[in-house]
């Protein structure tokens, strides 16, 4: 039976509730809620779900956590030095960077996100900061830069999808902030549940259907460039006749007033 678009979204915050309850790590929430909007039967939606608890299309059972704002913000800072956080760690509050003529390294991918979202505070004075997200999450970045660059370089996920939210506000002075995705950094290792079979498929049709029509528009441009220079394009319509110009008259002579 095909799933509709209630189900979905009933799967999509069931993968959001496994985030919070520790189940899931952002790249897998972020992986798992794209599968959930791809999927067309409640097959593929089963599958999405299979190995967490209580996996049904119904209603989520559990309610998202929001953040916690009235926990103490956990703060990452660089002083002249390197700061890096990699691997398996936990997000239960919201995160602080401070950069001085140094270099921080937050990688999100395998973090277990406890909250709704995840809000950063990055400071860079003469620094590099970049923070590492899975693709498809939403980013948003604010702040302001003094002689210095704050960028965004994430494949998003389509207007409208419930995805995991990454917000930002970044200070740059003289500094970088670059939050940048999955595609453009060092893979990690993923353990590939029976979901991503048809998952990976479903991706590699489309890139494969884009790629045909980014094709189609070359071979096009390319068959009428052949054309100009040979002389072949179809004629131009015929323009109407304009009228001629008025005929010259010459300026009066100062000379003979």
């Amino acid at each position: 039976m095909r799933a509709s678009d209630a189900e979905r979204e009933a799967v999509v915050e069931r993968l959001r509730d496994a985030s919070v309850e520790g189940r899931l790590t952002l790249a897998e929430l972020t992986e798992r809620t794209e599968a959930a909007y791809l999927a067309q039967t409640h097959a593929e939606l089963a599958q999405v779900t299979a190995d967490l608890p209580g996996a049904t299309a119904g209603p989520a059972p559990f309610p998202v956590a929001a953040p916690a704002k009235g926990k103490a913000r956990k703060w990452f800072v660089a002083v002249m030095g390197d700061t890096k956080r990699r691997g398996k760690w936990r997000i239960d509050q919201e995160l602080g960077v401070v950069c001085v003529m140094g270099d921080v390294v937050l990688d999100l991918r395998e973090a277990e996100v406890r909250t709704n979202e995840v809000d950063i505070v990055a400071t860079s004075i003469m620094g590099d900061i970049k923070i590492i997200v899975p693709d498809g999450v939403d980013v948003e970045l604010s702040g302001m830069s003094i002689m210095g660059d704050k960028k965004v370089k994430v494949v998003e996920a389509p207007p409208g999808q419930n995805v995991p939210i990454v917000r930002v506000r970044g200070y740059a002075i003289m500094g970088d902030i670059k939050i940048i995705g999955d595609s453009r950094a060092e893979p990690i290792k993923r353990n590939w549940a029976a979901w991503s079979d048809w998952w990976l498929d479903r991706r590699r049709r489309a890139d494969h259907e884009m790629g045909n029509a980014a094709h189609g528009a070359l071979r096009d441009a390319q068959a009428a460039w052949r054309q100009l220079q040979h002389g072949t394009l179809p004629p131009r319509s015929p323009q109407p006749p304009q009228p001629p110009p008025p005929p010259y008259t010459p300026p009066p002579d100062p000379s003979r007033w």
